[in-house]
């Protein structure tokens, strides 16, 4: 007379239990795949009070194809250096017509007025100079060269809270400025492994840095160039949150399956 409900209380006693359980695995599985050390995520580890990291990056940038350059020839009297400058249109009513760019070419040139065609790919801006001054003095005496890159930009992708490509307006920028413009890595992107995609006409580059070591000062791509591209890889954390989203109604299936069979085992003991 009384079995049944003995029965049913040790169903609901068992079924209990299962779901305690399945709940402490579950818990721990969280906490295992999310937790991080310190050592995974400060930068510069090691790094003592008042010490003096000398960097041997002896860094100028070079110019590659594909660069746009904006290059400006003055001298005292401007009348003899305007036919080396390249302008859009005709002075009109007191405004400076636009100045035209120069791209550098498949073969590494540009086609510069007067002097043809002049080859400065694999040159730093000073070098550039040089060059140019050199080949002009037969036309110009002490001409004054501005040159500008243009096209400087950098992208930064992944694990970071502002992905993009942002524009340089300097001569330089180190990854750490690029990063800060990304506004930071995210608690979730590997900080000792990220990495620097550069281009060196055509030929593409891949190269990693250690954010976490003090060393990262010294790596040949603390100083960026133009159009490189900084990918922050996402930790196993990120990637286990990611496949969990994408296959929530999947396992919420499969447990609901599981517990429900549970259930119907239990209730025919």
């Amino acid at each position: 007379m009384h079995s049944k409900p003995s029965n049913i209380t040790t169903m609901i006693i068992k079924t209990r239990s299962i779901a305690k359980i399945s709940l402490v695995l579950i818990t721990s599985l969280f906490i295992f795949s999310s937790c991080a050390s310190k050592k995974d995520v400060v930068y510069f580890q090691g790094t003592s009070d008042y010490e003096t990291l000398v960097s041997d990056n002896s860094h100028t940038n070079k110019f590659k194809i594909d660069d746009v350059l904006g290059i400006y020839v003055s001298t005292l009297d401007p009348l003899p250096s305007a036919p080396f400058n390249l302008f859009k249109g005709a002075e009109e009513g007191g405004f400076r017509p636009e100045q035209l760019d120069y791209i550098i070419d498949k073969n590494g040139e540009i086609d510069f007025p007067v002097i043809g065609s002049v080859k400065i790919v694999g040159l730093s801006p000073e070098e550039t100079k040089v060059l140019l001054k050199e080949k002009l003095k037969p036309y110009l005496k002490d001409p004054i060269i501005n040159i500008r890159l243009k096209n400087f930009t950098v992208t930064v992708l992944g694990e970071v809270n502002r992905p993009g490509t942002y524009p340089v307006l300097g001569e330089q920028i180190t990854i750490l400025e690029a990063i800060g413009l990304a506004n930071d890595l995210t608690i979730k992107g590997i900080r000792s492994n990220v990495l620097v995609i550069r281009d060196f006409n055509g030929t593409k580059v891949s190269t990693r840095i250690d954010l976490t070591q003090k060393n990262a000062l010294n790596s040949p791509v603390y100083y960026l160039t133009q159009n490189d591209v900084v990918y922050v890889e996402p930790n196993q954390s990120a990637v286990s949150s990611y496949g969990l989203d994408n296959r929530a109604t999947i396992w919420t299936s499969i447990a609901t399956a599981l517990i429900t069979s549970s259930v119907l085992y239990l209730s025919t003991r």
